[in-house]
């Protein structure tokens, strides 16, 4: 059996490039999977699950870790002031539950 090898077009290749979704680079940017939405990472589709509400928690939950390790990084004065500050906003916080908790204690529900 002979197998006869297709010598490569010069031509083919930019008619092939310019017909096709690929960037100029010559790379795809994607698989077609991906491209198709089927080939998803986990994390991804771990991600499109979550509950929009857990989505916003997971967000400030990365913010404050990213800001804790700034707060780690700041010279000694300017980190004393901020934990000061930090303190006293949580305790200000501690107490509206408090309060918050008492008035709807005493507060009769609705008939």
């Amino acid at each position: 059996m002979l197998f006869r090898i297709r010598k490569p077009n010069a031509t083919a290749g930019t008619t092939a490039a310019g017909n096709s979704a690929e960037p100029e680079a010559g790379r795809p940017a994607g698989t077609g999977e991906e491209w198709l939405g089927r080939n998803r990472t986990a994390k991804r589709q771990l991600w499109e699950r979550l509950n929009p509400r857990h989505r916003k928690e997971l967000r400030v939950i990365a913010e404050a870790l990213a800001m804790q390790q700034t707060h780690a990084n700041l010279p000694e004065p300017l980190r004393a002031r901020l934990s000061e500050s930090i303190e006293q906003l949580e305790r200000l916080a501690r107490r509206m539950g408090a309060l918050l908790a008492e008035v709807t204690r005493r507060t009769p529900p609705r008939a």
